[in-house]
């Protein structure tokens, strides 16, 4: 038997959590009017009270700057981690060279 779970957006699931919050209507009814299982909307009130009490309830353009520092935040990671072993390098070749000098 194939799979008979069905799919929801994002968008579908964000919009059936705001009609219960701003409706005040319990999730069941909203459920049967919105033609879900009870259990799934439920399952979303959960995820949406988790994610505001983690203070992750993130808009689009948080959520894109938010993208935007991690990647530069890893750009800088990477540069930082050459520049350090660039300053091993020299400090290696000033240690070589005061040898060298001391040794003519």
């Amino acid at each position: 038997m194939g799979d008979k779970r069905r799919r929801f957006d994002p968008e579908f699931r964000e919009g059936a959590v705001r009609i219960v919050k701003e409706t005040g209507k319990p999730v069941a009814q909203v459920a049967r009017d919105l033609g879900i299982n009870p259990y799934t909307l439920h399952n979303w009130m959960k995820a949406d009270r988790e994610r505001e009490a983690a203070g992750e309830a993130l808009g689009e353009s948080e959520r894109e700057e938010l993208a935007r520092l991690r990647r530069q935040k890893a750009e800088w990671t990477k540069e930082r981690a050459e520049l350090e072993m660039e300053r091993e390098v020299l400090k290696r070749s000033v240690v070589l060279w005061v040898k060298d000098s001391m040794n003519r």
